[in-house]
């Protein structure tokens, strides 16, 4: 019998996350992606769409956790080529409508350039009318099994989460000069938005592409987060938590219920990939303590916010005891980490991608 695999591959996305999972048995492979990272990660992806065989090229699930710009960019200027240089069963991604019809929410600006893409170029796999991904206060975590057998437990976001970004973006959309969930106005200014653009810009449009590229629209850094799609996925024995930026209230709610579902004091899995870049803000000594893991990823370069912060690393080797420290970058904030003192101080080892490697790849 073929062995089974999970292979997390965390792509080179500067200060944002852009993952890319591989999973199945000897060479079948299927593949889900989670986020983008800011514009030019496009190219990143690019790469690890061309090292793909042709008829390869298709992913599972594509996951927009949430509509921050180093999340998401990258995935708008993947979703403006046309046609598209790849295949998607479904998408994952809280637009406008889905927030709307059970919050009264607005989406923000790239999450209608998003919107206005994915309709247009994936209509099958992404419905603009779907259900929220959403945790509800009570009853079992919604969990989801794809075709190829990986399954997903959401953790994230609540409810009160999505509720508390409708200011905040009403306003942000408003400032965009178009209504929330109006696709087609969408459409036109994302064609206006020049770094989105492919060589030969958006088909069906026709603005002036040499005109000044508008002022880009920066999110507030905390509501955003709080809406980040988390989940914990499973596949033949193997596990990991994806959280996105999540909140670590919502996350730890969410682990709570998951361990009193299956019976246990803490969740066990192969490999956490750390909110919001090592945030020191959204990993809690209270969600650590709830979880058991040999392997622990952050995603980030340090430009925006410094991340990590120490004392999010701090938290992990004291709570979390990991075997090992994955960063995809080396950088000024990572290389205490990367030390051989620090490694023997604390018991663990630390993995830093090359720099000329196209990512950094975690087995589980």
């Amino acid at each position: 019998m073929a062995e089974s695999f999970v292979r997390i591959k965390m792509l080179p996305a500067r200060h944002g996350d852009s993952l890319w999972i591989e999973y199945g048995e000897g060479e079948n492979v299927q593949r889900l992606m989670i986020d983008g990272g800011p514009v030019d990660t496009f190219e990143h992806i690019q790469e690890q769409l061309d090292a793909v065989p042709m008829g390869e090229r298709s992913f599972e699930l594509v996951v927009l956790s949430h509509v921050d710009a180093d999340h998401v960019e990258g995935l708008v200027r993947l979703f403006a080529e046309s046609p598209l240089p790849f295949a998607v069963d479904q998408v994952w991604f809280n637009g406008w409508r889905q927030m709307e019809a059970s919050h009264g929410l607005l989406g923000a600006a790239q999450g209608e350039f998003l919107s206005a893409l994915l309709v247009r170029r994936v209509p099958r796999a992404w419905k603009q009318d779907a259900p929220p991904w959403v945790v509800l206060g009570d009853g079992k975590l919604p969990a989801y099994t794809l075709p190829g057998g990986i399954k997903l437990t959401l953790l994230s976001p609540s409810a009160a989460k999505l509720d508390k970004m409708a200011k905040a973006w009403k306003s942000a959309i408003q400032k965009a000069g178009f209504s929330p969930g109006d696709l087609d106005a969408a459409w036109e200014a994302l064609a206006a938005q020049k770094k989105f653009l492919p060589k030969k810009g958006l088909l069906g449009v026709a603005p002036n592409l040499d005109a000044l590229l508008k002022k880009q629209f920066v999110q507030d850094q905390a509501v955003p987060n709080g809406s980040s799609i988390a989940f914990l996925a499973e596949y033949a024995g193997k596990s990991a938590l994806l959280l996105a930026d999540a909140h670590p209230d919502v996350i730890t709610d969410s682990i709570q219920r998951l361990c009193q579902e299956r019976g246990s004091q803490r969740l066990k899995v192969d490999a956490v990939k750390v909110a919001h870049h090592g945030s020191k803000n959204n990993t809690s000594v209270a969600l650590l303590k709830l979880l058991q893991s040999p392997r622990y990823l952050i995603s980030t370069n340090g430009d925006q916010f410094q991340h990590p912060d120490r004392e999010c690393i701090a938290r992990i080797l004291k709570y979390g005891q990991p075997e090992c420290l994955y960063f995809n970058y080396e950088s000024k904030y990572t290389k205490p980490w990367l030390t051989k003192a620090a490694e023997s101080k604390y018991g663990y080892t630390a993995v830093a991608r090359d720099a000329k490697a196209l990512s950094l790849n975690v087995e589980l």
